[in-house]
């Protein structure tokens, strides 16, 4: 199959054959259909992600796609079943697994970071049985691979984390692919939201998405100009960007008893960050983590999704075969992310 590899961190990345896979006890060979082109693959190209086992290695972590093969001992899924999965895999076995918080999973493993991903022809999927999700009939290929990571994990922030209210201001540092979907995600629930970003274009998408406000961070207070804008801070800040800077801005931008939602990874220099803890005491704010969302959690988005309330393919700005998405990942850190970019391995 064709494939999309590097051989060394920060090194070329390039298109080229490598064996087919064979379905895994448990689990499924999928022919890819759709992968996203994400920020999460850049961090495992670069080298911030020591689950990365050997290389030569594939990445790509969202996608859906059809199976091809089923491995032995599964149960509840045959071939050519259109299916999609979160980018956080359960092991089937655990306590986590069994409660239906996979994403949480001590023995998870991740297309395109524990193993050869989605940036491919085919992808192994583990323990299919907990982790593989029917896709609507309705929903696209591409609408689907937009829920893998960036949606779901940005539903789960806004809804399950955050348990964002109707009327609440909900500030969204960042938007990109989790930032824009949040936006969506909390206007569709009745949230007032504030998008901030560097570029005007990745503002003018946030609107689309549904933003109320937006603020250009290119240098101004940015919690100052959500204080004013909300008349006390938000209720809600998520960082949908991961950086020491966004992360202070969006608890600063927060009013008293407000919740911030950390979505954008930690990595590198910034994986320690300085946070404003005096703050964080004073005013009682709540400091939540998300890390994606478990197949258990996908049938309420997905229903949302087919009803149309929720439309992440509004999102997707372009699909791309496997040779542009070589050439566009090496610099997708610093690229403009206005939307998001899909990869079809058929074409």
């Amino acid at each position: 199959m064709r494939a999309i590899v590097f051989d060394q961190f920060t090194g070329p990345t390039e298109v080229r054959e490598v064996p087919d896979p064979t379905a895994p006890a448990g689990g499924v060979v999928v022919d890819v259909h759709a992968t996203g082109l994400c920020l999460s693959d850049w961090h495992a190209w670069a080298g911030h992600d020591d689950g990365i086992p050997a290389l030569p290695h594939v990445p790509g972590h969202e996608l859906a796609g059809v199976i091809s093969a089923v491995g032995a001992g599964v149960s509840g899924w045959q071939v050519g079943d259109r299916v999609t999965v979160p980018f956080v895999c359960g092991c089937g076995r655990c306590e986590w697994c069994a409660s239906g918080q996979a994403q949480v999973c001590p023995d998870q493993t991740q297309p395109g970071f524990t193993h050869w991903g989605s940036y491919a022809e085919q992808v192994v999927l583990h323990a299919a049985d907990t982790n593989l999700v029917a896709i609507p009939d309705g929903v696209s290929f591409e609408t689907a691979a937009a829920l893998g990571c960036r949606f779901a994990t940005a539903y789960r922030a806004v809804a399950g984390r955050a348990r964002v209210q109707r009327g609440e201001w909900v500030a969204v540092v960042g938007a990109g692919g989790v930032g824009l979907s949040a936006t969506m995600i909390a206007a569709a629930l009745g949230a007032q939201v504030i998008a901030v970003d560097r570029h005007e274009g990745a503002l003018e998408a946030a609107r689309r998405a549904g933003a109320a406000h937006t603020v250009l961070a290119d240098g101004r207070d940015v919690p100052a100009a959500i204080h004013a804008l909300t008349g006390g801070g938000a209720h809600v800040a998520i960082d949908a960007v991961g950086s020491e800077q966004t992360s202070t801005d969006a608890v600063l931008s927060l009013r008293r008893r407000g919740r911030h939602v950390q979505v954008g990874l930690l990595l590198g220099d910034d994986a320690r960050p300085r946070l404003p803890m005096g703050r964080v005491i004073a005013w009682e704010l709540d400091l939540l983590g998300s890390h994606g969302m478990a197949a258990a959690d996908y049938p309420e988005m997905l229903a949302l999704v087919a009803s149309g309330a929720l439309r992440p393919q509004d999102l997707v700005a372009r699909v791309v075969g496997l040779a542009e998405g070589a050439a566009l990942l090496p610099g997708l850190h610093d690229a403009r992310r206005e939307g998001m970019t899909v990869i079809d391995p058929r074409r």
